[in-house]
């Protein structure tokens, strides 16, 4: 075997790539690693995941403390002055720690890191175009986890400076007087709530009727009525036809979305956040002969491995939630495989969580999506403002819904939209996962007080026995 000779190749070191190598190489495999960045961790960690949450930690630390949060509790700061730039510098460091972090892994797990743009050229051979390993290698297996890039509208060209995508959004020098954001999903949301806490007017275009599409319908009102106290404004049901940029700003031609008169609209920086896209221009995939679905991601069976012998693929790349998280688990379980092992991913089980304040965090089905397939089901609702250790934080925004089969009592999803609902919604994860009740929830003694005794209430009122309510 040669020197650039591996059992697998990862093609992209996002966080299904990297955890894929790590994987593999705890499996035994000698494994390599390529990325087109000069950084580890994909876009997650460099323009994505991370970035975003240092500066919504931030923006809210700068809002409680800017709109009289603090002064409500005792506490007197005086005057709040915002200092974007060492703000910036704190995401920039956050970032800077964590990918050098993978670098250690790599280290440690001995994966071959290699950096330049990979291309598929046949069964068990890919070439680095361009960057600083550029040249042939071969490997007995090679797996696909290129991530995916941000999506933009016809007639909308994304520059980063004016017209921005969550990158741009992530790095701009100041803070726009206001803010169009085109996309009611989970990154516009996001990034539209970091900017109106640091003082834009924030105005959010959605071609739904809704906002946050695909979740529970119930806790996205909830969380659409608590951002418009939070100062966003909603345009629902508009499509945006056009948008121009230019010294001054940004103009958007929008229209009513079932038709109608256009209107034009101005505003320093737009953001576009209608998606994502896979990332798998310049991999050859055609060429080598892997098939692709009717919606341009790569089709897998159910060892993750494509038309083509020994070429797998993982994460966004292949259908289902474009989520960190997913390819993480789509890695883990695609090497496993590789290995022998019975590696699997429960798609049912995959938490979504928007990062907002106050967060939302779903799993299972929703309701609309039980009545849907015709499923009876019980609902119990708990409300944040009634549990004590939400009060004494000052965060009683909120409710946990619980949807349990009607003969069952199986739980089938739980949606939650309250102070750290992201990390409360893990619990309901693990029940789920080994087909717990609500009345198992139930019984389950919770520490007093913590906010995840509202998911305990939620699953007594199943069976309308909520004891706080």
């Amino acid at each position: 075997m040669s020197e650039t000779a591996f059992d697998l190749i990862v093609i992209g070191a996002g966080p299904g790539g990297y955890v894929a190598a790590i994987r593999a190489a705890q499996l035994g495999m000698k494994v390599a690693c390529v990325d087109r960045r000069e950084s580890l961790g994909g876009t997650c960690l460099n323009v994505g995941c991370i970035p975003s949450k240092a500066l919504l930690n931030a923006s809210e630390h700068y809002a409680e403390a800017a709109g009289g949060g603090l002064a409500a509790l005792g506490i007197s700061v005086g005057s709040v002055k915002l200092d974007l730039p060492k703000m910036m510098q704190g995401k920039d460091e956050i970032v800077g720690s964590l990918t050098g972090g993978i670098d250690f892994l790599f280290k440690k797990n001995k994966v071959t890191r290699l950096q330049g743009q990979a291309r598929i050229d046949g069964p068990g051979k890919v070439t680095l175009t361009d960057g600083k390993d550029k040249g042939s290698y071969t490997a007995e297996k090679i797996l696909i986890a290129s991530g995916s890039h941000a999506s933009s509208l016809p007639g909308i060209e994304i520059d980063e400076t004016r017209i921005v995508s969550s990158t741009g959004a992530l790095a701009l020098p100041k803070v726009p007087k206001k803010l169009i954001v085109i996309g009611a999903g989970y990154i516009g949301l996001e990034l539209g709530t970091v900017w109106a806490r640091l003082g834009a007017e924030v105005e959010v275009i959605e071609f739904l009727p809704r906002i946050l599409p695909g979740m529970d319908d119930e806790i996205a009102k909830k969380f659409m009525a608590i951002a418009k106290k939070q100062g966003l404004k909603f345009r629902l049901k508009t499509a945006v036809k056009a948008a121009s940029s230019g010294k001054s700003g940004v103009t958007l031609t929008v229209a009513p979305a079932d038709g109608g008169d256009e209107e034009t609209i101005k505003a320093d920086v737009a953001l576009v956040a209608v998606g994502r896209h896979p990332a798998t221009d310049g991999l050859g995939l055609e060429e080598a002969g892997v098939a692709m679905t009717g919606r341009g991601r790569i089709r897998v069976d159910a060892r993750f491995e494509t038309s083509v012998e020994d070429i797998y693929a993982i994460g966004d790349v292949i259908d289902g939630p474009m989520l960190a998280h997913k390819a993480e688990e789509d890695g883990v379980a695609a090497v496993e495989i590789m290995a022998g092992q019975a590696g699997h991913v429960d798609y049912e089980l995959v938490p979504g969580i928007v990062y907002t304040a106050p967060e939302v965090a779903t799993l299972g089905k929703s309701e609309e999506a039980l009545k849907e397939a015709g499923i009876a089901y019980n609902k119990g609702s708990f409300p944040f403002s009634a549990n004590s250790r939400a009060r004494a934080q000052g965060h009683a925004d909120g409710f946990v819904k619980i949807l349990a089969d009607a003969e069952t009592d199986r739980v089938l999803g739980v949606h939650i939209i309250g102070h750290e609902a992201g990390t409360i919604i893990h619990e309901c994860a693990t029940a789920m996962a080994f087909g717990a009740s609500s009345e198992d929830i139930a019984r389950t003694c919770h520490g007093h007080p913590t906010l995840n005794e509202a998911v305990k209430e939620a699953a007594l009122a199943v069976d309308g026995r909520a004891i706080h309510m």
